[in-house]
């Protein structure tokens, strides 16, 4: 959540440049946003409430003169820092949007994260006469730096405000009397790009892979100082200096690209022909490896948050049915609730899009100051998350930028179910159905397909609730399924497992209440149907997600016979119907209100 972006160099349009980076973070906030820029070595700032994907850079110019011709400043370096703003503290408002100043406009900061002591550092600089314009905690920490620099550097004013800070962030600011940009990091990442006499940090790498593949990762309690064309890191801490490597990333830009597609969500969704089968061809050894740490481990937990937790709860239900092994699932916000069964021979499975995110991160460090093994599945090999881990398995799915995640979460299920054969002795046919799997999702996504479930997108797109139901492994699909539909298409959805409607849920249903009955050719497959039944009973308005057509069903959506991936192609037609929806509601599919890709705060 909230992109940062910023530049310092010898590109005299760093504005334009700044403000088209922030474009490609737009993913990670988009309520307000705002860049700050110095010109004359005088910092002017910009804000708007928003997306930023429309505006044009040239309209920072004022009438007769280009504010992107910045003039000739110390060193020839040219500075600009931008933020596009996902709320927390304080509301959708041009005061509230990022870049913040102090009391004499001297500091000015962009800020990714939560201060959760910054009430009280308020009240101590309220006291001293400072006066605050917005009700962000980002404010807070410019006017705490700002106090900090009456006697210090930058450097040190920024190193000093974190001592009194608590939370986790990620800040970059810069000031008028020097021409200098400080980061700092302490939970939210930054990484930070080198360029030919020029220098990029931002949250992500698509703001500015089109300009440069060599980075340096900004890691907890580091500060990166960068001037005179040159860049120092230092301990938080202790102030002292730290060595970084380069190191070169294979990402290219038009990955960050829609290509033919209206939308990242249906490319992304789309993709899976392509992502379940990079997917399954793992090094076998790292599937091998991971499998003798779940084995060996005593008390193995697999988390995640929003749509990862799901996939966790999937894990739970392969490893019980294909390898015959317990593990616990939980949500990466709940696993403070487990703490007092860690040991050193406990493992966790974090499961992670982006490796950033921040409840899961913090039960990290929970398990590993229990001195538990730390195994991640993650997208982003780069990530905090990765990095931190003792075994980690890429899921190989690519960039992912709408909000919804779709390809990520069936790769995932994928190297779980792979996972779950690995430790039952049985790696070779677990790839082989995967395989088998990722060939008959190529022939679903076709037009005809799409068309079929655009149909009945129309026939329900006005409803106001709808229900999910499944059993076995695909309880949690149901529960997914619901989520992928409330985020984009705002229509009321959730999920249940199917032998808990008689249990309160089943007084939801009226007459032509929508109904998706997820049904899988397993042992659930007669008590599902028979949940469909009672739902129709009561007027329930029944859409089939089977191999095979029923009577009981209204509407049929047919999915491939797959075993025990059964949760992946049944998962694939909900995401298309919740695209469809939010087409037809008319809701931006890659950028659901109040949502944002990488939850970087608790």
């Amino acid at each position: 959540m909230c992109g940062i972006f910023a530049y310092i160099g010898n590109k005299h349009n760093a504005p334009e440049l700044v403000i088209e980076g922030l474009k490609k973070l737009e993913y990670r906030g988009y309520d307000s946003w705002g860049i700050a820029y110095k010109k004359h070595n005088k910092v002017n700032i910009h804000k708007e409430i928003g997306k930023i994907s429309e505006f044009d850079p040239k309209d920072l110019s004022k009438p007769g003169e280009s504010e992107l011709s910045l003039g000739e400043t110390e060193q020839n370096l040219f500075t600009a820092i931008a933020h596009t703003r996902w709320a927390t503290h304080g509301g959708i408002s041009e005061k509230n949007a990022h870049p913040h100043s102090g009391n004499n406009e001297e500091v000015v900061i962009v800020h990714n994260g939560i201060v959760e002591n910054y009430t009280e550092i308020k009240k101590r600089l309220k006291k001293d006469g400072h006066k605050f314009q917005s009700d962000t905690d980002t404010e807070v920490i410019a006017h705490l730096i700002e106090k900090h620099l009456e006697n210090n550097s930058l450097k040190e004013a920024v190193q000093k405000a974190t001592e009194e800070m608590e939370g986790r962030y990620a800040i970059v600011v810069i000031c008028e009397k020097e021409n200098t940009i400080v980061a700092a990091r302490r939970g939210s990442p930054l990484i930070i790009g080198k360029g030919k006499d020029e220098y990029y940090i931002a949250s992500d790498l698509p703001a500015f892979i089109e300009h440069t593949n060599q980075v340096m990762y900004l890691d907890d309690n580091q500060i990166a100082v960068i001037e005179n064309n040159k860049i120092d890191f230092f301990d938080m801490l202790t102030g002292a200096t730290i060595e970084k490597r380069l190191i070169e990333i294979d990402l290219k830009p038009e990955t960050a690209e829609k290509g033919n597609h209206p939308h990242f969500l249906i490319k992304e969704i789309m993709d899976q022909k392509d992502t379940l089968t990079k997917a399954v061809n793992q090094d076998p050894e790292v599937i091998r490896e991971a499998a003798k740490a779940i084995q060996s481990a005593f008390g193995t937990y697999f988390i995640g948050c929003g749509t990862t937790g799901k996939v966790a709860m999937v894990g739970e239900y392969l490893f019980a049915e294909i390898s015959k092994k317990h593990v616990n699932s939980t949500f990466g916000s709940e696993f403070s609730n487990y703490k007092n069964f860690i040991t050193n021979k406990s493992l966790l499975l974090a499961i992670s899009q982006s490796g950033e995110t921040a409840d899961t991160m913090e039960a990290i460090e929970t398990a590993k100051e229990k001195g538990a093994k730390v195994m991640s599945l993650v997208n982003v090999e780069s990530s905090t998350m990765a990095r931190v881990s003792d075994i980690v398995i890429p899921i190989k799915a690519g960039l992912e930028k709408a909000v919804v995640s779709t390809k990520a979460t069936t790769a995932q299920i994928a190297i779980l179910t792979l996972l779950a054969y690995a430790c039952d002795g049985g790696i070779e046919k677990g790839k082989k159905l995967l395989i088998d799997t990722a060939s008959q999702i190529n022939d679903m996504l076709n037009p005809r397909y799409e068309d079929h479930i655009m149909e009945l997108a129309e026939k329900i797109k006005d409803v106001e609730s709808m229900y999910l139901i499944g059993r076995g492994l695909n309880y949690p699909i149901a529960l997914e399924g619901a989520i992928k539909i409330q985020e984009v298409s705002y229509i009321h959805a959730e999920g249940f497992a199917g032998g808990e409607l008689k249990h309160g849920p089943i007084a939801l249903i009226s007459e032509g209440t929508p109904c998706i009955a997820i049904v899988a050719n397993d042992e659930t497959k007669n008590e599902i149907i028979s949940n469909a039944i009672e739902l129709k009973a009561r007027g329930a308005y029944i859409i089939g997600v089977a191999p095979e057509n029923n009577e009981v069903f209204d509407y049929w959506i047919r999915v491939p016979d797959v075993s025990h991936a059964s949760p992946i192609v049944n998962i694939i037609p909900i995401q298309l119907l919740a695209y469809q929806l939010a087409i037809l509601r008319k809701n931006d599919p890659d950028m659901p209100r109040n949502l944002a890709k990488s939850v970087t705060v608790k």
